[in-house]
C-alpha cells in the first residue's frame, strides 16, 4: 500500500496520535482533499479559476493581497479578505495538485501557524480598521480567525500536518478562556452570525483529539452565536424583510445541525428543514439562491443576490449533506451550483457580478431596488464591482463542490466501510473500501447536461477484487432512474432516495446510472414560472451587446473598469398555459455535444423551444424589468401574435428571464 493510501487511511480512522474517530453518528463523512480529482466539463470550470482570478489575485488586487497583509505579518489588512481567498486557493491547488499554486498558499499558512502566542492566540495583532466606522482596537476580532481556521483544517486534510492540531487545540483552549470576558460579538456582529464556521472546526478537532474540553468550547460558542434554531422555528426571520444579512444567513444555516452532532435534539434537523422550506417560500428565487441584495429583500425576481450567498449556502449545504444525510440538501446544492453559481463569474474568471438576478435584462451601472447599492455597480460585471468581499470569497465555490461529490460511508476498516456519489459531475476518486483496500472510481459523465452517469470501479489490491457498498444517490426530480451493472440491469428506482448496491467489485467493473430528465416547471413570485428539465432551470435567451466602461469616477471602490451588458432582442414575453401532463410534448428540446466549457450562451448544448406573447406593458424600469405581472386566467394583455422563443440553461446566461408571466392557465 503506497504512501498516499496509508496518509488517507489514516485520516479516514482518526488514527492521527490520539486515537479518537471521527463523529461516528454521520451517515457521510468527506474524503481527505486530493482523493477526488476534477474531470471534463469541471475540471475546465477550475483550470479557468487558476489562469483567472483565483491563481492571480494577489497581482490583480495588490492593495490587499500583498506583502503587507496582516496575514502575513505586515500592517495592511488583517480582517477576512486574505483568508477568504486562501480558502478557494487552498483546495484548488491540491484539486489540480498544482505545485505553483500550492506554493503560492504555503506563506500564508506558514504565517499563520508561526504567528501563534503564548496565549495561545494566533493571526495579525496589529490594529486595522476594515471598514469606516469599525473600532481600530479589532485586532483579535474572532470572525477572520473562523475563517483561517477553515483554510488550516483543509491544509491538514491535504497534508496531515501535526501542527495544526496543536494550533487548534492551543487557540482553543484561548477561546474558552477568553469568549466569557469577550463574546463572539465583541469586536464585531459577524462573530456572532457566524459563529458556525468556529464551531464545526472545533468539532472536527474533537473527532481527532478527544479533548473533552472541545464540548465545553462547542456549547459556549453555540450559546453566543445568534439563534438560528428558534429563528427558523418560532420567528418570522424568513418572511420579514430586512431581518438578516444574506451572507451571515448562507453561513449560518448549517449551525443547527452542526451542533446537532453532539446534540442530538430533533428540532436541530426539524429547523434546518424549516428553514429551508420558509427561505424558498418567502425569499426563494428559480436559481435556487434567494432575495438578498445585502439583507434578506424578498422574492422578485429583479432582486439581487449576493455571489458571497452563493458560495457560502453551497458550503452549507455540503455540510448539513454531510451530517444529515437528507436529500433535500442535495437537490438544493445542484440547483445553485449547475444554475447561479456559473453565471456569476465571466468565463475567464476574471470579473464577476456582486448580485444577480433571476430577470435580468440590463447589466450596467445605475441606482436599482436594492437594499444597499454600491455606486450602482453591483450587476455590472468587473473585478471590483459592488463590494470587494466577493473578489476574495467567490473562489471556495466550485473546489469545495468538487470536494464532496464524494463522501466515505460505514466503519473504517470494517465490512461497511463503503463510498457515496452523491452529487454528479465528471471526476476521479481514490479511497479505501471494505478492509481497507485501495479502490479507484472513475465517474465519467456530462451531468447536468446529459441523463447517464458512468463509473468506473478499479481495485488495487492483488486480487483486484473488493466488497463494498457503493451508494449512488437518485434526485427527486427524477421519476424513475435505472441501473446496470457491466450491461445488466440491475435496479429501476423511483427518485429521492439513495441506492446501496453491496457486492463484491472486480476491476473493470462498470456501473451506469440513467436519470431521465422530463421537463418541470415551478411557481414563483406572483405566481411567475420558471421552465425546468432534470437539476437545470431555463432562461430565455436574449441577445446582446457588451460595452467595457472605464472607471475614472471611483476606480480604487470599484475597479479601473467594469462591463455593462444591454439587450438586443426582446424580453418581455409570457408562457402560454401548458397542462401539467402536455409539458414534454410543448416544450421542444435540442441538444448538441458537450463542450470543454458550455457555461455561455454560445456554448450551450440544450436549447428548448417554448411557445410565448410579449407583453406590451411589461417594460423596462430603471433598468430592470417593471413589476412582474401576475399570472392568471383572465385579463393578462398580450399581442395576439404566438412567437417561438429559445430557452437555454440558466448557467449558459448572462442576459435572461427565468420566471415567466403564464399567459391563459394558473
Amino acid at each position: 500500500m503506497n504512501r498516499y493510501y496509508l496518509l488517507l487511511l489514516g485520516l479516514l480512522l482518526g488514527s492521527t496520535g490520539w486515537g479518537q474517530q471521527s463523529v461516528a453518528q454521520n451517515p457521510y463523512r468527506e474524503l481527505p482533499l486530493g482523493a477526488i480529482r476534477p474531470k471534463g466539463w469541471l475540471r475546465e470550470m477550475l483550470v479557468r479559476q487558476r489562469d483567472g482570478a483565483t491563481g492571480k489575485l494577489d497581482s490583480l488586487y495588490p492593495l490587499v493581497m500583498n506583502q503587507r497583509n496582516g496575514w502575513l505579518g505586515g500592517d495592511g489588512d488583517q480582517w477576512e479578505r486574505g483568508p477568504y481567498w486562501i480558502d478557494g486557493l487552498l483546495p484548488l491547488a491540491y484539486m489540480l495538485d498544482d505545485k505553483a499554486l500550492i506554493a503560492k498558499t504555503k506563506p500564508w499558512v506558514e504565517w499563520a501557524i508561526k504567528s501563534q502566542q503564548p496565549d495561545g492566540y494566533f493571526g495579525p495583532s496589529t490594529d486595522y480598521s476594515p471598514e469606516p466606522g469599525i473600532q481600530r482596537d479589532n485586532s483579535r476580532d474572532w470572525w477572520p480567525k473562523m475563517v483561517m481556521l477553515k483554510v488550516l483544517k483543509q491544509y491538514y486534510s491535504a497534508t496531515n500536518d501535526k501542527r495544526v492540531i496543536d494550533l487548534m487545540t492551543r487557540y482553543f483552549r484561548y477561546q474558552l478562556a477568553e469568549l466569557p470576558k469577550k463574546p463572539l460579538d465583541h469586536w464585531t456582529f459577524w462573530g456572532r452570525y457566524r459563529g458556525g464556521d468556529n464551531l464545526q472546526v472545533v468539532y472536527w478537532l474533537y473527532g481527532i483529539t478527544g479533548d473533552k474540553f472541545l464540548l465545553s468550547l462547542g456549547d459556549l460558542i453555540h450559546k453566543q452565536t445568534f439563534d438560528y434554531t428558534n429563528a427558523f422555528l418560532n420567528t418570522d426571520l424568513l418572511s420579514r424583510k430586512g431581518s438578516i444579512h444574506c451572507v451571515n444567513l448562507a453561513q449560518g444555516f448549517k449551525e443547527p445541525l452542526v451542533y446537532y452532532q453532539y446534540h442530538r435534539d430533533k428540532k436541530y434537523v426539524d429547523a434546518s428543514k424549516k428553514g429551508l422550506a420558509d427561505l424558498r417560500t418567502y425569499n426563494g428565487m428559480a436559481h435556487g439562491l434567494f432575495g438578498g441584495d445585502e439583507a434578506l429583500h424578498g422574492n422578485d425576481p429583479t432582486q439581487g443576490s449576493e455571489f458571497c450567498s452563493a458560495v457560502e449556502m453551497l458550503f452549507s449545504l455540503e455540510s448539513m449533506l454531510e451530517i444529515a444525510g437528507d436529500l433535500t440538501y442535495a437537490d438544493q446544492l445542484e440547483r445553485i451550483a449547475f444554475n447561479a453559481l456559473p453565471t456569476q463569474a465571466t468565463d475567464d474568471y476574471l470579473g464577476r457580478q456582486y448580485f444577480q438576478q433571476a430577470n435580468q435584462v440590463m447589466a450596467t451601472r445605475h441606482m436599482r431596488n436594492f437594499r444597499d447599492n454600491h455606486g450602482g455597480t453591483d450587476v455590472c460585471f468587473g473585478l471590483l464591482t459592488g463590494y470587494a468581499c466577493c473578489t476574495s470569497n467567490m473562489h471556495q465555490g466550485w473546489p469545495k463542490f468538487t470536494q464532496n461529490l464524494w463522501y466515505s460511508t460505514g466503519t473504517a476498516g470494517q465490512a461497511n466501510h463503503g463510498v457515496a456519489a452523491l452529487l454528479y459531475s465528471p471526476s476521479e476518486v481514490k479511497t479505501t473500501v471494505g478492509r481497507n483496500v485501495p479502490v479507484t472510481i472513475s465517474e465519467e459523465t456530462n451531468y447536468p447536461f446529459e441523463e447517464t452517469v458512468r463509473f468506473t470501479v478499479n481495485v488495487g489490491n492483488s486480487a483486484k477484487t473488493a466488497s463494498f457498498p457503493f451508494q449512488l444517490r437518485i434526485p427527486a426530480w427524477c421519476k424513475r432512474a435505472k441501473i446496470t451493472i457491466n450491461g445488466k440491469t440491475s435496479q429501476e428506482p423511483t427518485g429521492n432516495q439513495i441506492v446501496t448496491i453491496s457486492r463484491a467489485w472486480h476491476s473493470g467493473d462498470v456501473v451506469e446510472l440513467h436519470l431521465p430528465m422530463h421537463i418541470s416547471r415551478s411557481r414563483w413570485y406572483e405566481n411567475s414560472m420558471s421552465v425546468e428539465r432534470g437539476p437545470l432551470v431555463y432562461a430565455l435567451k436574449i441577445g446582446e451587446t457588451a460595452k467595457l466602461v472605464t472607471n475614472k469616477k471611483d476606480p480604487i471602490e470599484y475597479g479601473d473598469t467594469y462591463t455593462e451588458l444591454r439587450p438586443t432582442t426582446p424580453w418581455n414575453y409570457g408562457l402560454l398555459h401548458v397542462a401539467d401532463d402536455k409539458l414534454d410534448s410543448a416544450f421542444s428540446v435540442t441538444t448538441s455535444p458537450v463542450s470543454a466549457y458550455p457555461w455561455n450562451p454560445e456554448s450551450a448544448p440544450l436549447t428548448i423551444k417554448a411557445k410565448a406573447r410579449r407583453i406590451p406593458t411589461w417594460q423596462l424600469y430603471n433598468d430592470m424589468t417593471g413589476p412582474m405581472p401576475y399570472s392568471a386566467i383572465y385579463g393578462l394583455d398580450a399581442d395576439n401574435d404566438v412567437e417561438e422563443i429559445t430557452l437555454i440553461p440558466y448557467g449558459c446566461t448572462n442576459l435572461r428571464i427565468a420566471q415567466f408571466p403564464v399567459i391563459g392557465g394558473q
